[in-house]
């Protein structure tokens, strides 16, 4: 018996990868989030499954389930959203499972940014503009950030900035970043990536808050600021010139 964490991905049923459907369709129990997880991923688990929803679960009754499922034998399929590796809650999961002594495994998904970045049809990293990606929140109820951790920080690199769990405090963020970035940046609001009700909102950095005034986001987004998303001239890499050799590309 083992407990199969599996990145559910952003939103849509049917971006979840292969392994973590074959997954699925093998556990006789399956643990998902149900605020954030498209119900109709549950159709691929085998018929009976015991489908348990964590969000109104604190960590010891997850592990109650946990135990209960090793005590029968039971596979267990637990559902995140997104990717496992960034705000899933996984590690004090796996510190649970490893003190009781059982086996897991780990299936990656496609992140919220990469979802957000096919919506807003962008690469977020752009020859001689933005080479690099900062996935960062701001501190919330339930973790804080370490101090080192600041907006202010991130935002000196000029790297493209994904912001996630604060779109209730965008005019925040816009006030923090607007010194760096300056007022015409690029930014952009992705809602529900990938799901039937996805929202995308592009503007200045100085303009995204009047782009949201009429019809507020209070959750579900991904707040996006950075050069790469609006620049439309830039130099090409060097990867497909000709003449350049290259033994992987």
């Amino acid at each position: 018996m083992s407990v199969h964490f599996i990145g559910a991905g952003p939103g849509a049923f049917d971006l979840i990868t292969v392994r973590g459907r074959d997954l699925l369709a093998l556990c006789p129990v399956c643990l998902y989030a149900g605020s954030t997880v498209d119900v109709r991923m549950l159709d691929y688990c085998p018929a009976g499954a015991r489908k348990i929803d964590t969000a109104p679960l604190d960590l010891a009754a997850i592990e109650a389930e946990y135990l209960r499922a090793w005590e029968r034998g039971e596979e267990v399929a637990r559902l995140h959203s997104g990717d496992l590796s960034i705000y899933s809650a996984l590690a004090e999961q796996l510190r649970v499972l490893e003190r009781l002594g059982i086996p897991y495994t780990l299936t990656p998904g496609v992140p919220a940014f990469a979802a957000a970045a096919a919506a807003l049809g962008r690469e977020l990293t752009v020859p001689e503009v933005a080479q690099s990606l900062v996935l960062t929140r701001l501190s919330g109820r339930a973790s804080r950030m370490p101090a080192s951790e600041t907006l202010e920080n991130f935002a000196r690199s000029g790297a493209t900035l994904a912001i996630h769990l604060a779109i209730h405090r965008l005019s925040e963020v816009v006030e923090r970043l607007r010194p760096f970035y300056g007022d015409e940046c690029p930014a952009a609001v992705v809602y529900r990536a990938s799901w039937p009700e996805e929202r995308l909102v592009e503007a200045r950095l100085d303009r995204i808050e009047a782009e949201l005034a009429e019809a507020p986001i209070e959750r579900s987004a991904l707040i996006l600021v950075g050069p790469a998303l609006g620049v439309g001239e830039f130099r090409a890499s060097a990867l497909y010139q000709a003449g350049y050799c290259r033994r992987f590309r």
